[in-house]
């Protein structure tokens, strides 16, 4: 499967479990939730996806892609503690949907980085992660995560005021 060894299979299969339920939930219910089985399914996948990233060295050593494993792990952990503790105290909703939003995002960079660059495979659209092309694919990312980020407090807001 476009040269991926088995740890980079059982991690492509993860995240795709993971974005699948991603969309499903905020879809759904405009937010992911650890208190339904699709948020629970996304959390725990993206876990795994996190975990393996960490293990995969197709490029060399320690990287971008770690940093972002990283920063998913550290996202979740925010997350978890705003969903089940008081640390947060008022803001805990707010902590807990940015926390679990953003993995969204930090799942969307590599996965649209690795697909351009191994599909078709023998043939990629684009010849390498350091493209030019990438910065302007970042950018339309990162724009349309901060938009679905303020619909989605501005959608809490208003259900916290009922």
């Amino acid at each position: 499967m476009a040269g991926l060894t088995p740890l980079g299979i059982f991690h492509t299969a993860i995240s795709l479990v993971a974005i699948a339920c991603a969309v499903v939930a905020l879809v759904r219910d405009k937010e992911i939730s650890p208190r339904n089985r699709v948020g629970q399914t996304y959390l725990a996948a993206t876990l795994l996806t996190a975990a393996s990233g960490l293990g995969i060295f197709q490029h060399g050593g320690f990287g971008p892609p770690h940093a972002l494993s990283l920063m998913t792990l550290a996202a979740l952990a925010v997350g978890v503690t705003a969903s089940y503790s008081t640390v947060f105290g008022s803001w805990s909703r707010y902590v807990r949907l940015v926390s679990f939003s953003s993995t969204v995002l930090f799942h969307a960079i590599p996965g649209v980085t690795e697909t351009l660059t191994r599909l078709p495979a023998g043939a990629p659209l684009v010849a390498s992660a350091e493209a030019p092309v990438f910065q302007k694919i970042y950018g339309v990312i990162l724009v349309a995560f901060l938009a679905g980020l303020t619909a989605q407090i501005v959608w809490l807001r208003a259900s916290l005021r009922r």
